[in-house]
């Protein structure tokens, strides 16, 4: 009883109070929790495209509006709903409140509010009695979703409520199910009134949903069929409650599951049935400390906001799953598993907020599923959470891996680390060239990132990636003293190197080549393009490939050249790789503005029409797709990878040009969140904004870049003129944290360091002759030149900088 009292005077202060005169217990309201937390309200003209509310063990998918639509392709119409990988739970549910004999139903909520931690639904005009809030969390941990209905009386006189909750159980196995076994069965459903929640099981496996509340419900029809979902199982149930006048009534629904017993998923159940203030409070502040890691605050609060929903993102990505692992996911509602590709370009930026655990969870997750799928080296593409691998690997991921593991290295200096991988990456970069380099050229065949059918010969991005990745193992071997293997390496990487800029180089494009190919095959892709192209009326195109196809059409039969086709966005891999000689990469970065619009880079650049430069509006709308496609597109992957590109050439004006483009798209649809295609299609949520934001804001722009093993931490700052003053604290590098801060103006900069481990070498660079005067903590020093930078090298916990044109 204390603790009743005690929280009902906490609601009282809290404006929320309760009147239960039906019900024997009184739930704990998780409102005030959410009352003054970080949130963003999103557009009312986007009530009816998709939310997610996420935790590691289960998730929920469905409209802003409050409903719970079919929607996703990947498994059609059974992408949203509730999932407990490797299994769905529940296509969702329909609520609906029933006021002096009038039932309304919850399907048009007036507002949508999106938290870190959690969501709400404001249905506040559909009565002149009542109103309701939704609020919804799903607990760190827990394979069960907490959603509360907040009822609130608005008359002066006491009000008799029902709120009836109808309930769609669709236990099924995730895509790719039936190669491991999993076969849908048919749901069958009992109420425990002893317990107040039903359950659901699935005829042909141990897979259960347990759904209900603390608040005594009375069940009713259980028996409605539905001719598209046979398997599915409705049921419904009404919970009677009184409101008095102006109060406000807290109704909790607690849906969990589990695909191994019914005994799990009802522990899960009841955990979070009677824990859930803790278990919000708890991840409400957790998501506190992802905000104080690498946390950055800039004079552009736009920027600044969105690469902090960002690192929130990819938590709500997160997948564990036992028996499999626990990584990130590529992206909901339709990639909710796990990708060798998608995480080499996540995992990058990933590290660098702070995120160690998660990112060796994951990497070891793609690593051991590779390993059991390949055993050679060849890093797996795409994993569906039941282990069941759809594709064993593209070509360019195997390099990727590589370079993935010398960069985590450099943030953590971890050897035990270095040693559990580099076996593998030695066996993978074997299998890169032996098994896919059929002519010898060190230049390897195959799909790299750009799945466009016949796109598999010597691909720009493979051999930019493959160069990549020989160079960074050639400094992994080094470390291990396998001194033989690192100038093996480093000797392929060179070659690579050379090749790219002298084979891949089109002079009269401006750009690198798509691919290098023989006349046959260039004449091939070249008509699928110039179809593509036609079919999606862009005349320039058009006329650009037919006057390529006649070009090729005089080339002598089996010549192997480079082809610039598609303008596909990896053509600028070699300036993202830092490997193109300058030259070319400005001629190049140039190239590739003509293929953006206000959000960013074509995926394809003969995608690109003329109302490109100036069309600001929904692509979803826009593109009224039938079958999902991203022909089209404009991704926020490509656009990230072009402003690593831009800062890597000295051009971070170009680059944060490109990071507000994509920033455009930021809360546009799904308010906290940036979808996969730019503005509002595709994946609502998308891992790799993780790379495309933090690398060049982390890396770049505040210039970090550790080598931890040598307890040294190399500051390169390359600020764009728009950023004036900002900083980025906490930000660990090893057993070290450090925190930097700019001012900057037309002909000064000023830098303040704090780093935690005094012993720590702090190398400050700059561009040769960028500075005239360098004053290290109040006093001239010279700098060093090396190459085309000049550095000076310094420790302590604080030091400051001031750098004077």
């Amino acid at each position: 009883m204390m603790k009743h009292k005690y929280f009902l005077g906490f609601l009282f202060a809290s404006g929320i109070s309760l009147y239960l005169p039906a019900q024997k217990v009184i739930p704990q309201s998780i409102a005030p929790v959410f009352a003054n937390a970080e949130s963003i309200t999103g557009r009312s003209n986007y009530l009816d495209s998709p939310f997610n509310t996420a935790g590691d063990r289960l998730y929920m998918v469905g409209h802003q509006n409050g409903t719970f639509p079919d929607l996703g392709w990947h498994v059609k119409g059974e992408m949203g709903g509730i999932w407990h990988h490797p299994i769905k739970l529940m296509d969702g549910f329909e609520a609906s409140v029933t006021v002096d004999d009038a039932t309304i139903a919850l399907t048009k909520a007036d507002a949508f509010v999106n938290y870190p931690f959690g969501n709400k639904h404001i249905f506040n005009t559909f009565s002149e009695k009542i109103t309701v809030e939704r609020l919804q969390f799903v607990p760190d941990g827990k394979s069960a979703v907490y959603i509360e209905f907040l009822v609130k009386n608005k008359t002066n006189k006491k009000l008799n409520v029902s709120l009836n909750i109808k309930a769609i159980s669709n236990l099924m196995p995730v895509w790719l199910g039936e190669r491991t076994g999993m076969v849908d069965g048919k749901d069958a459903v009992n109420f425990r009134s002893a317990d107040n929640f039903w359950v659901a099981k699935d005829a042909l496996n141990p897979w259960y949903a347990v759904y209900g509340s603390r608040i005594t419900g009375t069940p009713s029809a259980t028996s409605e069929a539905n001719p598209t979902k046979p398997n599915v199982s409705t049921t419904r149930t009404q919970y009677t409650f009184e409101i008095a006048p102006n109060g406000v009534f807290s109704f909790p629904l607690i849906i969990a599951g589990s695909s191994k017993s019914e005994a799990e998923a009802i522990q899960a159940f009841k955990e979070v049935r009677e824990n859930a203030f803790a278990l919000v409070s708890k991840k409400k502040a957790r998501f506190e400390q992802i905000n104080q890691k690498s946390r950055i605050t800039l004079n552009d609060k736009e920027l600044e906001t969105a690469f902090r929903w960002v690192k929130y993102n990819t938590d709500w990505l997160i997948v564990d799953v036992a028996g499999q692992g626990r990584g990130v996911s590529a992206g909901l509602p339709d990639y909710p598993w796990w990708f060798g590709g998608d995480m080499v370009y996540t995992l990058r930026g990933l590290i660098a907020t702070g995120q160690k655990s998660l990112t060796y969870s994951t990497i070891d997750l793609i690593h051991r599923i590779s390993e059991k799928t390949n055993g050679n080296g060849r890093i797996v593409h795409e994993v569906s959470t039941n282990g069941a691998v759809f594709n064993p690997g593209n070509v360019n991921e195997t390099p990727q891996f590589a370079s993935l593991i010398w960069d985590v290295f450099c943030w953590t200096g971890d050897r035990v680390f270095l040693n559990k991988y580099f076996p593998g990456i030695e066996k993978g970069l074997d299998w890169l060239l032996k098994e896919n380099d059929k002519d010898g050229n060190s230049l390897p065949d195959g799909f790299g990132m750009m799945e466009i059918h016949g796109m598999n010969s010597e691909m720009i991005d493979v051999a930019a990636y493959s160069q990549k990745g020989f160079a960074d193992a050639a400094q992994m071997a080094a470390i291990l003293g396998k001194n033989a293997l690192a100038k093996s390496y480093q000797g392929k990487a060179d070659l690579i190197k050379a090749k790219i800029n002298k084979d891949f180089w089109v002079e009269e494009f401006g750009s690198y080549a798509d691919f290098i190919g023989t006349k046959e095959q260039a004449l091939h892709l070249v008509q699928d393009a110039i179809v593509r192209a036609d079919t999606l009326k862009k005349p320039w195109a058009v006329k650009e490939l037919k006057d390529t196809k006649a070009k090729i059409e005089t080339y002598e039969a089996g010549l192997k050249k480079g082809f610039v086709m598609h303008h596909n966005w990896v053509v600028n891999t070699p300036m993202e790789m830092g490997i193109a000689d300058k030259e070319k990469a400005l001629a190049a970065l140039e190239t590739a503005k003509k293929f953006t619009n206000p959000f960013g880079m074509f995926v394809t650049g003969i995608d690109r029409d003329e109302t490109a430069g100036t069309d600001e509006g929904s692509f979803a709308a826009v593109s009224d797709k039938k079958i999902f496609t991203y022909t089209g597109a404009v991704m926020t992957l490509p656009t990230g990878v072009q402003a690593v590109s831009e800062n890597n050439y000295g051009r971070p004006n170009e680059a944060y040009n490109l990071l507000k483009k994509m920033t455009k798209s930021f809360s546009y649809a799904f308010p906290g969140s940036i979808y996969e295609v730019s503005p509002d299609y595709g994946m609502m949520t998308q891992a790799w904004n993780m790379y495309a934001f933090g690398e060049p804001i982390i890396k770049q722009f505040f210039g970090i870049k550790p080598l931890a093993y040598q307890k040294q931490i190399t500051l390169s700052p390359l600020l764009p003129t728009a950023l004036t003053e900002g900083k980025i604290e906490n930000v660990t590098v090893g057993t070290n944290e450090i925190s930097v801060a700019f001012k900057q103006a037309t002909d000064s900069a000023t830098f303040r360091i704090n780093q935690k481990s005094a012993e720590w070498k702090i190398v400050l660079s700059q561009p040769k002759g960028k500075y005239n005067r360098w004053i290290l903590n109040g006093k001239p020093v010279q700098p060093k030149t090396f190459g085309d930078t000049e550095q000076i090298s310094v420790s302590g916990n604080a030091v400051h900088l001031e750098l004077i044109k």
